[in-house]
């Protein structure tokens, strides 16, 4: 099967690859599965190993489609549709484990997309995916690092990640340039309020569009009163953004929401 580069194809090929993503994500029989992207259903096969109670793939290749149809049947739900467009339509009676070896060109698009669902952490138990090794840095970065930016902000306020390896080039065909990470990501059962996921977005725009820059800039670009709030929430202004703890764009983020009911 020839991979599309529109589509951002590289199939994971590697058994013991495969089998490391399984055994760390402990499936059991009474679990739904969700898996994006299967391509050639290599991952599929592993899981259907484990035996859970339901296994839902979208693919959005009409021939990979077709093949995994072909291939296993009704022992699994095959969507032939892109993720980006139903990630919204998924609820069971249970959280859902959710799989993908993710297209690098719409990985964080997907990412942030589930993370800005309502009552994430009731629909999903988990997510086990694997992306480029660089936005894998970006999530899991710590502050004062030259990764740590918008996406480590808006993911770590709703998600507990974990690195589990970073993946060879050689193990996936085609061959990607760059390595990947496998990234475990779990929804906190508890979150700081925030009324509109769109307003942290908005804010850490500002501060990491201007990185090198003091955050007096940005400050003032949010708040008339920038002092004031600086004040309220013991921020030295000559910091830079990525001096600013997590918790503290969300603190920020609050007072922006308050301001502008």
């Amino acid at each position: 099967m020839k991979a599309k580069k529109s589509l951002g194809q590289n199939f994971l090929s590697n058994t013991k690859i495969l089998s490391k993503i399984i055994d760390k994500s402990e499936i059991l029989n009474s679990d739904i599965i969700l898996e994006i992207g299967p391509g050639t259903g290599n991952l599929t096969k592993e899981l259907m190993k484990k035996n859970p109670k339901k296994i839902i793939v979208v693919e959005k290749d009409n021939n990979l489609s077709k093949i995994l149809i072909n291939k296993y049947g009704n022992k699994i739900h095959v969507i032939n549709n892109d993720i980006l467009q139903c990630y919204k339509d998924f609820k069971d009676n249970k959280p859902m484990k959710v799989f993908g070896n993710l297209p690098y060109n719409i990985s964080t698009q997907i990412l942030t997309s589930f993370i800005k669902l309502d009552n994430m952490e009731k629909i999903f138990s988990n997510f086990t995916f694997i992306f480029q090794k660089e936005v894998a840095d970006r999530i899991l970065a710590e502050e004062n690092t030259k990764n740590y930016g918008r996406l480590t902000i808006l993911t770590s306020w709703k998600m507990n990640c974990e690195r589990i390896l970073d993946i060879d080039p050689k193990y996936f065909f085609p061959k990607p340039k760059v390595w990947s990470t496998l990234v475990v990501l779990t929804p906190k059962l508890k979150i700081e309020k925030i009324n509109n996921p769109k307003n942290l977005e908005h804010i850490t725009n500002i501060f990491f569009n201007q990185r090198r820059k003091m955050i007096k800039k940005p400050m003032k670009q949010l708040f008339a009163n920038y002092g004031v709030v600086a004040k309220k929430l013991d921020i030295d202004l000559n910091l830079r953004p990525q001096n600013l703890s997590k918790n503290k764009y969300l603190e920020i983020c609050q007072i922006y929401e308050n301001l502008n009911k």
